[in-house]
């Protein structure tokens, strides 16, 4: 098919083709015809085809030619809706189809689409915006304004939805779907209802052709009480994920099955007539079907928002089950946190030394890249199962929390001031968190390679100490893109960690560990059962963590091996390593290295802490449909909350708002024990 001139004026296009008696089976004549009035006043082409006749009569003869004959079932079947079951192999065929379009057969309305219209999309807002008597007139002059009762059209329509029946209840009567709504196990299943009940409404059909639909008609209520059944069906299932889990698999089963079912139920409404109005109108719905079915066919953007939503939404609610325990409301809560970080803050300095060590061990970058991995790996676990903290692991739990308190409905309106105290309680959390790890790494890092210098009569830090207090000043080094990266590998460790707790649940893990024969016999059934919720309370800690270590330890050597200035800074880490730096100098610096190195811990702190928290927070607000909009009224409360109440941001300060902030977020948190 050629590109046509869009300057080209209608009329003259109509007086070529459609002079005559035109019986061609080219689609080129209709594809121009198209192109030409899109850049008309559609007026004109109105008062055209009323006051030449012959030509009127002569492009109406030819436009039922071309469509005579021409099945759709496959625009109502096919367009739009998901052909794989999995998410991979789905966005591999809409790119393929997009790049090299799919060969289809001609004798369809799929095929005269592609063959037509270059812009599916742009020509059904084209139509849409066109006034609605004008577009009435253009169906009743080309004679397609009852086409919706046509015997043929019927029998397309009641064939497509049967086609997508069958489809939907095979995919629905899969064992793994089937258990995400355990609810319906004690019903009569409504997809083999409302199957019967097309085929009954298509056997009808074959005896009487004339059969026609009306609202008040027993069988399409029926078949409009078991469409709603079955998107209930999908709905609970949904839902139920949070108990049971889910899989990318069947995310994308019942993303497919509420595609077909609503796509049954918009089908069906074409059938349904009540007044002579109703067969124009469902006659342009039809064709506005079908145009919009075809436009949206190989869309990417909303395959990824569909397909990701439900698991980013999963994951963010396993990551705020964990987050709820990361913010302090009470004193003693807020001691505890500075004690906790405090032991982390002592395992971070040793790593700090441990890691410098490995810097003189020889070897390739690879063999580095694996020391410096299994050294923050090893230290990273230890801290997580001795029940100490590392600060900057909590923002991408707590922004899973906030947001989750935030989605349930009624808080996002509620007194702004309540969530500005929730989040004052957060912001101190990760205050005395950052304080607790910086205060001990840095004196414990230089314990350490003090008590090397006095056992080995060698100051270990001295080659190491102008590189590590560079790395600390942000104008010689790149210090703070180098904490977006740790930022950002926080924010990956926080969904590794929510993406193996979904795992657990929905592959019922711990309960095959507790329930595991082999393991009963040799430990006992006490044993079993303690694995079982030792896994489920800390596997997608060990994880998480034991990630985030490998992440941190590679990427220098990495960066190195591809020529590449990449790295990364830990605001812990950072501490220990200032130590180590001003140890390896015998405490000689000059005042603006001391000064500008201590202000640069801080700050690659605040990336630390920004890059995680906010993509944490995106991730969040994306998987319970919200946007930031919504909230701004929240955060302009946080802001006057923060000018009234600044010491409540580092210190826990009684306040009446105490009890409402706690009830706030124990409501909308549900613990491990309720979920599973």
């Amino acid at each position: 098919m050629k590109l046509f001139n869009s300057s080209t004026n209608f009329d003259s296009v109509l007086k070529k083709y459609f002079s005559f008696k035109n019986q061609t089976h080219s689609l080129e004549p209709f594809a121009e015809f198209l192109e030409s009035i899109k850049n008309a006043d559609f007026t004109d082409v109105l008062n055209f085809f009323r006051s030449n006749i012959q030509i009127t009569e002569n492009f109406r003869k030819y436009i039922h030619h071309i469509f005579s004959n021409k099945t759709f079932n496959l625009s109502v079947t096919e367009a739009n809706i998901l052909s794989e079951n999995a998410f991979i192999p789905e966005l591999k065929k809409r790119i393929l189809n997009k790049i090299l379009p799919p060969v289809v057969n001609e004798q369809t309305i799929w095929y005269m689409i592609d063959n037509v219209s270059f812009t599916p999309k742009k020509d059904l807002k084209f139509l849409q915006n066109l006034p609605e008597n004008e577009i009435d007139e253009l169906f009743t002059i080309l004679g397609i304004s009852d086409f919706i009762v046509k015997p043929e059209v019927k029998k397309e329509l009641l064939f497509s939805m049967n086609i997508l029946s069958w489809r939907v209840t095979g995919s629905a009567m899969e064992v793994e779907v089937v258990r995400m709504a355990p609810q319906y196990r004690n019903f009569d299943n409504p997809f083999l209802a409302l199957q019967n009940e097309l085929e009954e409404l298509a056997a009808e059909f074959e005896k009487d052709p004339e059969l026609q639909l009306n609202s008040k008609d027993s069988r399409y209520k029926q078949i409009k009480i078991y469409v709603e059944q079955c998107l209930e069906f999908v709905n609970i299932s949904f839902k139920n994920s949070s108990k049971y889990g889910i899989s990318g698999k069947i995310n994308q089963s019942l993303l497919k099955i509420r595609q077909q079912v609503q796509r049954i139920y918009e089908t069906v409404q074409l059938l349904v007539i009540d007044e002579e109005k109703d067969v124009l109108i469902n006659s342009k719905q039809l064709v506005f079907n079908i145009l919009s079915y075809k436009s949206h066919r190989n869309n990417i953007s909303e395959l990824i928002n569909d397909s990701t939503r439900l698991i980013s939404h999963l994951i963010t609610n396993h990551t705020a089950e964990t987050g709820a325990h990361y913010i302090t409301s009470t004193r003693k809560e807020y001691m505890t946190m500075f004690y906790k970080a405090s032991g982390g803050g002592i395992i971070v300095g040793a790593l700090c030394v441990l890691k410098m060590l490995y810097g003189y061990v020889p070897g390739s970058d690879f063999s580095h890249a694996f020391l410096y991995s299994m050294n923050y790996a090893m230290g990273f676990v230890m801290i997580y199962l001795m029940g100490f903290t590392l600060a900057t692991k909590q923002p991408a739990m707590t922004a899973a929390t906030m947001t989750k308190v935030l989605s349930e409905e009624g808080n996002i309106k509620s007194d702004s001031k309540e969530f500005a105290h929730l989040v004052s309680k957060l912001f101190r959390s990760q205050f005395i968190a950052f304080v607790g790890n910086v205060l001990l790494s840095f004196p414990i890092a230089l314990i350490i390679i003090y008590g090397l210098d006095v056992f080995f009569s060698q100051n270990l830090a001295v080659e190491r100490s102008d590189k590590l207090l560079m790395d600390l000043d942000p104008f010689k080094s790149k210090a703070i893109l180098h904490a977006c990266i740790a930022g950002f590998y926080l924010f990956i460790s926080g969904i590794i960690s929510g993406n193996i707790g979904n795992n657990s649940v929905f592959y019922q893990i711990p309960e095959r560990i507790s329930k595991n024969l082999s393991i009963r016999r040799l430990f006992g059934k006490n044993f079993a059962k303690g694995l079982s919720k030792y896994y489920a309370k800390n596997w997608p800690g060990i994880v998480s963590n034991f990630w985030f270590g490998v992440f941190l330890g590679a990427t220098a050597p990495v960066g190195l091996f591809l020529g590449l200035d990449l790295d990364i800074r830990h605001i812990t880490f950072a501490a220990g390593n200032f130590a180590l730096g001003l140890y390896g100098k015998d405490f000689s610096i000059d005042s603006y290295t001391f000064w500008i190195s201590l202000f640069t811990v801080f700050l690659i702190g605040f990336f630390n802490f920004a890059v995680s928290f906010s993509l944490s927070m995106f991730l969040a607000f994306r998987s319970r449909k919200l946007n930031f909009g919504q909230v701004s009224e929240i955060y302009k409360g946080i802001f006057k909350y923060f000018l009234k109440n600044p010491l409540r941001f580092f210190i826990p300060l009684r306040s009446g708002l105490d009890k409402k902030t706690d009830d706030l977020m124990h409501n909308t948190i549900p613990t491990k024990s309720e979920d599973h």
